[in-house]
């Protein structure tokens, strides 16, 4: 079972993104959040394998709470960061959303 944590401010794309993923029958999405500053907490609740990030959220963005995920976790896991308003999506190792000094 694969593990997942949405982050996204926008309540209809977080919920949309969750019940696309519970179609899924190896995948379990443990949280669910609307600001950045809340994705440790909720990753140091649930455990998850994949974090996936929306780039621009109020508070701390995506790719910001990508590297507080690493230092607070040190996960082996993954995570995606994308981009709200229709721009790609981009995925992002934990290890890239590192700043350059680590």
């Amino acid at each position: 079972m694969i593990r997942v944590l949405l982050a996204d401010d926008q309540a209809l794309v977080r919920g949309a993104l969750a019940a696309m993923l519970d179609l899924e029958p190896d995948v379990e999405v443990v949280a669910s959040v609307g600001d950045g500053d809340e994705v440790v907490e909720a990753a140091r609740r649930t455990v998850p394998d994949v974090a996936l990030l929306d780039v621009q959220m109020p508070g701390t963005d995506g790719l910001t709470a990508a590297a507080r995920l690493h230092a607070a976790l040190r996960p082996a896991a993954s995570s995606c960061a994308r981009r709200s308003a229709g721009r790609a999506t981009s995925r992002v190792p934990w290890r890239r959303a590192l700043p350059a000094s680590s």
